[in-house]
């Protein structure tokens, strides 16, 4: 939260001058973990309360003085002796506001504490409320923009993504190819591009329900994220069309490494069957001059080149039986 530190910081400049106090500090409170935390702070004289400060809600200053509604005291061991953070810290005069959220939640509070006993002057809970109020505007704004920060990378995120195999879907494959030329540039290595078509997932479909076929699409998928590096795109382009972007290659190294990735068995509580593996192609493209459409129609071709070899062999074999 830069802009609630920058509104911050100088008020608690102004409120060490305000009250005579030697620490001023925002906190913030984690009800659910029992926690208090100094977030920022300022200290002119002995007394150190750091930002970073962590000290169990319970015990605060801050707990007792919202729940008896005091939020200002010069003699702390009086009125609250049981303070292990307050005997710890030295404090002997202590004021407070809470910080609300929108909602009527505590965010936390603003606070100033001195060793010394040092008398309220006139007007000084009116200008910490005031104080308090502003943080609380702030706090909401940079919640909400956190929020739809949030908000909008999930979006982009579905719209970059398969929502099915969570694969890059052909946007995100477009928008990753950026990153991939320059890193292949950078190490002087050539892209490879591959196009993988599943053969047969129509019959899958087909025999087993559209259900298998979403789950077969998903285990081809992992398949082929496990047999590529970290840095390598993998992405689902339509029904049963896959593409991968590798530095280095050699295509054909990452041909053959696919089209084994994508055979063997396959199996769920219901069906199982062998799968001959997919038809795959790959070329390499110079990442310098690498036109991203025509390469992927050439890694098309070659793809059409191996499913027509596969047909015809496929045929053969059927016509010597």
């Amino acid at each position: 939260m830069d802009d609630l530190e920058q509104l911050t910081r100088p008020m608690l400049e102004f409120l060490e001058s305000l009250t005579g106090l030697e620490s001023t500090y925002l906190t913030t409170i984690d009800r659910s973990a029992g926690l208090q935390r100094i977030l920022y702070s300022r200290n002119s004289a002995q007394m150190i309360i750091p930002e970073g400060l962590e000290v169990p809600w319970g015990d605060t200053l801050c707990k007792r003085a919202m729940e008896e509604g005091r939020p200002y005291t010069d003699n702390v061991s009086t009125c609250w002796g049981d303070s292990e953070a307050a005997r710890a810290l030295g404090i002997r005069t202590y004021l407070s506001q809470p910080v609300l959220r929108i909602d009527g939640q505590v965010f936390g509070t603003l606070c100033a504490a001195g060793a010394d006993s040092v008398p309220l002057k006139p007007d000084t809970l009116d200008i910490l409320a005031r104080f308090a109020g502003m943080l609380s505007l702030q706090v909401e704004r940079e919640i909400a923009l956190r929020r739809m920060r949030v908000e909008n990378a999930a979006l982009t995120e579905q719209t970059l993504c398969d929502q099915l195999t969570g694969l890059a879907n052909r946007r995100g494959m477009e928008h990753g190819l950026t990153r991939l030329k320059a890193q292949c540039q950078r190490n002087n290595q050539r892209i490879a591009i591959a196009f993988i078509d599943l053969d047969g997932f129509k019959q899958i479909n087909d025999t087993h329900g559209h259900e298998a076929g979403d789950r077969f699409l998903v285990h081809i998928a992992r398949k082929l994220v496990s047999v590529v590096r970290g840095g390598d795109i993998v992405a689902r382009i339509g029904g049963d069309e896959f593409i991968v972007l590798a530095e280095g290659g050699p295509a054909e190294q990452l041909q053959n490494r696919l089209a084994e990735a994508t055979s063997g068995a396959f199996a769920t509580d219901q069906i199982a069957f062998d799968y001959p593996g997919a038809s795959v192609g790959a070329i390499d493209a110079s990442a310098d001059e690498c036109n991203f459409d025509v390469a992927l129609k050439q890694a098309d071709r070659a793809m059409y080149e191996v499913k027509k070899a596969r047909k015809t062999k496929a045929g053969q074999g059927e016509a010597r039986q």
